[in-house]
């Protein structure tokens, strides 16, 4: 059959070409909407600019084919063969091609959207600034495609093999790629932002510049891979590998990578601010300085001398608060509901604390990322205890002695003195706001638990301890014998004793290792 008796056919109503072989017909601007060409060989055909939405092209060899400028939206082209045929420009949008074989095919500016391309074998496909927002491919073959400035928002791409491809700068935002192959890709400059990547593989993969603040790449391998000034903002890096990765100022605030292993990487210039320093492996680490400004400003740098011992420690700072006396539920509900309440109301991050239950103690322990955030949280920790004004005050007192200008003569030239005094000051400003509302205070006041003696002791992340205080009725529960009769509750008017000031200056020239 030729391809005018097809378009005569067509033209009187006919739409079931099943098997037609139209092989280098021509059949450019041709109208073939809904038609049946399941099957059917239009290898080299002509078909640019063709209206092919919503036609059944299933298991249609379109070899070589010509389809640039094509409408092929909610076309079904599952199985079908489109070997190193041109889509450039043409429209694919919600098309099914699942299972379909692309390889070297030309899609370059191609609308892809919502298309299912899962399965499809698109190895070695042109696929520059294409747009593949929603696509489903996952399981897909990519390897060695080109994917510059591809738009794949929101796409699917798990367990897709995109290995050796080139998705420079092109933006994944949103996207599913976890368990992707993306071994020795090309991903420079590109948009990951709040991208799946989870058990991904990226060895050897070229990420610098690319965005991937926000990511989750827990359990993904980056052995090798290349991240230097990439955007590693608050992404989650929990057990991933990082063997010599180069993190070359890469930027890292406020990411968790516990549990990772960096050994060997290159970390010269990365921001730290608010990262664990605890939980890696960092055998062989290349490092001269890292940025531990809030903002990356580099305002906060510590820089290493020689082989690094300090910084980075096998525990996080934590405040250990012990309360002498048993753990009940009523206790239990109490406290998770009063520390839900206050930290909602002064937009505080506090994660629970661990709880110990002894038979005559309990022991609350909050672990913490920085050092510089145990004087607040000590303040927070207390804040359901009767001892909470008492701990209060003294904690107060230990950050205006800190803000003193004896300690800033002793500090002053020390360039991580200035951002740590800011730091201590909105401290200082945050723990004298710190107060329970009149009705909580009454109801945590019927509840023993809450009106028993504490001890607080804060241990920094070189594990050094600064005892900040202990009721003087701490442990002393046994009764006193009264001279006239009978008996009476111990009592102690004395005064807890703050720390010495060489103890506390020891305690912060530990934060981080100073």
């Amino acid at each position: 059959m030729q391809a005018e008796d097809v378009l005569k056919k067509y033209a009187a109503g006919e739409r079931t070409f099943a098997g037609v072989n139209l092989n280098e017909a021509n059949l450019s601007g041709a109208d073939l909407s809904g038609a049946d060409l399941s099957g059917a060989n239009l290898s080299v055909a002509n078909l640019s600019g063709a209206n092919l939405s919503g036609t059944n092209l299933s298991k249609a060899k379109l070899n070589v084919a010509k389809l640039s400028g094509a409408n092929l939206t909610n076309a079904n082209l599952h199985e079908a063969i489109l070997n190193v045929a041109n889509l450039t420009l043409a429209d694919l949008t919600g098309a099914t091609l699942s299972q379909a074989s692309l390889v070297r095919a030309e899609l370059t500016r191609a609308d892809l959207s919502s298309a299912n391309l899962s399965n499809a074998n698109l190895s070695g496909a042109d696929l520059k600034d294409a747009k593949l927002r929603n696509a489903d491919l996952s399981s897909a073959n990519l390897s060695r495609a080109d994917l510059k400035w591809t738009v794949f928002t929101g796409a699917n791409l798990a367990e897709a093999n995109l290995h050796g491809s080139d998705l420079s700068s092109a933006d994944c935002s949103g996207a599913d790629l976890s368990s992707t192959e993306l071994r020795q890709s090309n991903l420079s400059r590109t948009n990951l932002r709040g991208v799946n990547l989870s058990g991904a593989n990226l060895r050897w993969a070229d990420l610098s510049g690319a965005d991937l603040s926000g990511a989750d790449l827990s359990g993904a391998k980056l052995s090798g891979a290349n991240l230097t000034g990439a955007n590693l903002s608050n992404t989650n890096l929990i057990g991933t590998t990082l063997v010599h990765v180069d993190l070359t100022r890469a930027n890292l605030i406020g990411a968790d990578w516990v549990g990772a292993d960096l050994s060997g990487a290159t970390l010269t210039g990365a921001k730290l601010y608010d990262v664990p320093r605890f939980g890696v492996k960092t055998d062989g680490m290349i490092c001269e300085w890292v940025d531990l400004s809030p903002i990356g400003d580099q305002s906060s740098i510590y820089r290493f001398s020689g082989e690094e011992t300090t910084f980075f420690h096998a525990a996080p700072p934590t405040v250990r608060l012990i309360i002498d006396e048993v753990f009940n539920q009523d206790a239990h509900y109490a406290l998770a509901v009063t520390y839900r309440q206050v930290a909602q109301h002064y937009n505080l991050i506090a994660n629970p604390p661990h709880i110990q239950v002894g038979r005559r103690r309990t022991t609350l322990t909050f672990e913490l990322h920085r050092d510089d955030q145990l004087f607040l949280m000590c303040c927070f920790a207390l804040l359901p205890f009767k001892d909470a004004l008492e701990v209060q005050s003294r904690t107060i007192a230990l950050l205006k002695l800190l803000l003193s200008v004896e300690i800033e003569e002793r500090f002053a030239v020390l360039e991580w003195f200035q951002p740590f005094k800011t730091t201590l000051t909105q401290t200082l400003t945050q723990v004298s706001d710190f107060k329970l509302s009149e009705g909580s205070l009454k109801a945590l006041g019927k509840i023993p638990f809450f009106q028993a003696p504490t001890k607080t002791t804060l241990v920094n992340s070189t594990n050094q301890s600064l005892p900040l205080y202990s009721h003087p009725l701490f442990g002393k529960r046994m009764i006193a014998i009264d001279p006239a009769g009978g008996t009476i509750a111990p009592h102690s008017t004395a005064a807890p004793i703050l720390p010495s000031l060489t103890g506390l200056v020891n305690f912060i020239q530990g934060f981080h290792g100073r």
